[in-house]
């Protein structure tokens, strides 16, 4: 009976962002293995070939789709293949988002390119894949729910990387006035706000290093891909029918220590002295 607890069986989740081999490709992996059919979406087909292939080989029900989420035509298409597919249209995943190294500088620095891409990548892409599925729900009649990648950067401070961390913010505050409106749909509007991922794109800028990890969270480790995506199937489910509105930080405990900050308030976690300099100069 405890394997029926989490059945999406008969309905279609889309996931954003899917196929970068990290949060997005577990919860794509996670999310089909709970019986959804899953619109796996990205903007690069080599990274669908690469991450998002493999499930399918693996006779999991997943659909790759190409498609850009921070533009219409991107929505539009991941719209039509959810569309297409076996089920009902029942679940949103925004994973797409993130931020490139050159985003790291002062808020002294930040040009209004820079801002804008972010917000762009991290806000707009949550803002109007979700407006999409809620108003096919709404006119359907049908249930939902919605889970969007917040961060702890956007529940707390973000040093030298401001633009991330307030488009993160942002998130947070439109899950909660859209999860207002939605209600009486029935259709569920929630986020995750992970903490430091081994994920691909982490990889960028963090190292590994044991030790400063078990200083810094208190669970001494990074969070696993996998392990972000079990709160978002969570969040997904049945199990979660009465929340609505809520970031859930999901984080090992770092925000409780919340001591990974250094002398000059930049994160323990950037990779080397030479990136570190680089990025307050």
């Amino acid at each position: 009976m405890a394997n029926d607890l989490i059945d999406l069986g008969g309905r279609v989740v889309i996931v954003s962002g899917a196929a970068g081999g990290g949060i997005g490709t577990s919860v794509v992996s996670l999310v089909a293995r709970a019986g959804a059919t899953v619109i796996a979406v990205s903007r690069s087909p080599v990274n669908l070939d690469t991450h998002i292939k493999p499930l399918v080989a693996q006779g999991l029900a997943v659909v790759p789709v190409a498609a850009d989420a921070a533009t219409d035509e991107g929505v539009a298409t991941a719209m039509a293949a959810a569309a297409e597919a076996d089920g009902e249209l029942y679940g949103l995943v925004n994973v797409a988002g993130g931020a490139a190294t050159s985003t790291w500088m002062p808020s002294t620095r930040v040009t209004r390119d820079d801002w804008r891409d972010l917000f762009t990548w991290n806000l707009e892409t949550m803002f109007f894949m979700s407006q999409a599925v809620a108003a096919e729900l709404k006119q359907r009649g049908r249930p939902g729910s919605i889970v969007s990648i917040s961060s702890i950067s956007g529940l707390n401070t973000a040093p030298f990387h401001i633009g991330y961390g307030t488009a993160k913010a942002a998130l947070v505050a439109a899950t909660r006035t859209m999860a207002v409106e939605l209600a009486l749909d029935d259709i569920r509007v929630n986020a995750v706000a992970p903490g430091v991922t081994a994920t691909p794109a982490s990889r960028t800028y963090v190292d590994e290093d044991p030790e400063r990890d078990a200083r810094a969270i208190a669970m001494g480790r990074r969070a696993r891909p996998e392990e972000q995506a079990g709160a978002i199937l969570f969040l997904l489910s049945d199990l979660s029918s009465y929340i609505t509105g809520q970031t859930i930080l999901v984080d090992g405990g770092l925000n409780l220590k919340w001591t990974h900050l250094g002398a000059d308030n930049t994160s323990l976690f950037l990779k080397d002295e030479g990136f570190r300099a680089a990025v307050t100069r």
